[in-house]
């Protein structure tokens, strides 16, 4: 996973995100970024759907992105919101597969689209890359193997703990995380009331601060504690 989410302090990540990006040497990352286009969306813009052919991948310089799938009643269950520094889409071109999961803009964004053309001629250039991008992704599958046990043994305050440990990543201090209540009820696969019930008894402890379209840990230790507690 990537390094930075939504201007996080290092360490912080977010959820369910093998963004193979970040694994590439910073003259890797330049190579590609030379040959991207900048593109942006509004808030509540489909940015690609589940089924599209995979031209490219995308690099989120700003704002936010909800990764998921889009029911048959028009609804959208998130899997994944992304943000700066964070990357996704590279697994379609490895695969030469279309695109699985649809992408919404969770906020005005600013993306890097990187063609397949330019990934490939890297791959075909560098072997390094090749294998930097596996390493990616089996830290990638690590975790996301890790999260689907998470979510099979806890539940209700347990399970937001954990989320909410996962989405600051290794950062030791103080973090805010810029989410809100329905994405984190998306995340979680539990209702909005539950999210907002976990959090208020989580502030009430001084685990937590809740703001607009915010959280912000105070005390992470207090917050895994909690989340074993009702385990």
């Amino acid at each position: 996973m990537s390094d930075s989410l939504h201007s996080r302090p290092s360490g912080a990540r977010s959820l369910i995100d093998p963004t193979l990006f970040a694994a590439l040497t910073p003259d890797q990352r330049k190579r590609l970024r030379s040959q991207g286009t900048i593109r942006r969306f509004a808030a509540g813009q489909i940015i690609q759907q589940h089924g599209d052919l995979a031209n490219g991948f995308w690099v989120i310089d700003a704002g936010q992105v909800s990764a998921g799938r889009f029911e048959a009643d028009g609804t959208f269950d998130a899997i994944a919101l992304l943000g700066p520094g964070d990357s996704y889409g590279e697994l379609a071109l490895l695969a030469n597969r279309p695109r699985a999961v649809d992408a919404v803009a969770a906020s005005d964004v600013m993306l890097l689209h990187v063609p397949r053309s330019a990934f490939d001629r890297l791959l075909a250039d560098d072997p390094r890359a090749a294998q930097a991008l596996l390493a990616g992704l089996a830290v990638s599958l690590q975790e996301m193997l890790g999260m689907v046990a998470l979510m099979r043994r806890s539940r209700g305050g347990s399970r937001i703990a954990q989320l909410l440990l996962t989405l600051a990543g290794e950062n030791t201090d103080n973090c805010t995380i810029a989410i809100t209540q329905e994405a984190l009820a998306d995340l979680a696969g539990t209702s909005r009331m539950t999210v907002s019930e976990a959090l208020r008894a989580f502030a009430n402890q001084g685990l937590v601060r809740r703001g607009y379209g915010r959280i912000e840990i105070l005390d992470r230790e207090g917050l895994g504690r909690a989340g074993e507690v009702s385990a």
